[in-house]
């Protein structure tokens, strides 16, 4: 599940613990070696003359990446048009699905390729950045960073009239995760787990907000971008201090092959330029969603 890698790739960084500097106690690794034929991806040049860039983007994975008519749609593949654009080509996306964790879909998809079918791509989108994570994945280049995120939680307004809630209302009150997500797994230790028996798993967010909107939980817990993009009328969202989340926010970029960094270069100026000029905003307004600003 795309949200289990994610939750698996940073909660393995949040736990390394404390280096005097940044990757001081990680021991680089032998560099898997490519050579003629076995060389993967394609250089900046060969992408512009042959006239089109092939993206990576998560399938079903909305509001960010998914199928609508047959076609690849949300905030992600915006982005993704937004680069092609500025190199002049054209894009093209591969809506794949997700490995056991972050590691596997970067060896699938940018830098080795998936033992049975499928290929490699020039870019990889809404890539999770840490900095600490960048020093271990030494095939990837991580940039292009486009927007932040966090967990937050939604509300029906009825339940809550008053005050919105905080994690310690779900001792006794309903709440709806995505099964095995950072949510799920930061609700079901929460204070020795004693919210576990109201904590309702759902195969994803998506299904979740419409668990609340149908009225058979209280409450949802998840990335903002997707809470937003379930809310209806009847429920909000707010983004309380959530004790001990040691992951509560991350920032989202992209990641390319190692070998090819003036298409990191070119990539990562597209989308300062986008933030720059707000059409990077424009595009979370067009969804309905928050644009968080990244750490870059």
């Amino acid at each position: 599940m795309r949200r289990l890698a994610l939750a698996l790739a940073l909660t393995a960084v949040s736990l390394a613990g404390p280096a005097a500097s940044r990757c001081e106690d990680w021991v680089p690794q032998p560099k898997p070696q490519n050579a003629g034929r076995d060389i993967v991806g394609r250089d900046l040049d060969e992408i512009v003359e042959r006239g089109f860039i092939d993206f990576a983007a998560y399938a079903d994975f909305p509001p960010w990446s998914y199928e609508d008519g047959g076609k690849a749609a949300g905030v992600d593949i915006e982005i993704g048009r937004l680069i092609a654009e500025a190199l002049g080509v054209e894009p093209r996306f591969h809506l794949v699905g997700a490995g056991e964790n972050l590691d596997a879909d970067l060896r699938n998809y940018i830098w080795k390729g998936p033992v049975v079918g499928g290929a490699v791509s020039n870019v990889m989108l809404h890539v999770p950045y840490d900095s600490e994570y960048a020093c271990r994945v030494e095939q990837v280049v991580f940039t292009g960073q486009y927007a932040g995120e966090e967990v937050a939680i939604a509300y029906r307004k009825d339940a809550y009239p008053d005050d919105p809630p905080v994690p310690a209302y779900f001792r006794f009150d309903s709440v709806a995760v995505e099964n095995d997500s950072i949510s799920d797994f930061y609700l079901s230790s929460f204070a020795g787990g004693q919210l576990s028996a109201q904590v309702q798993r759902y195969p994803d967010t998506e299904a979740a907000m419409t668990a609340l909107a149908g009225g058979e939980t209280m409450a949802a817990m998840g990335p903002l971008a997707q809470l937003e993009a379930g809310r209806t009328e009847a429920i909000a969202i707010h983004k309380p201090p959530l004790a001990g989340f040691a992951v509560s926010h991350w920032t989202v970029g992209v990641a390319v092959h190692m070998r090819y960094r003036a298409l990191g270069y070119a990539v990562d100026d597209a989308i300062r330029a986008g933030l720059e000029d707000g059409r990077i905003a424009a595009i979370f307004a067009a969804h309905a969603l928050s644009h968080l600003p990244p750490d870059r």
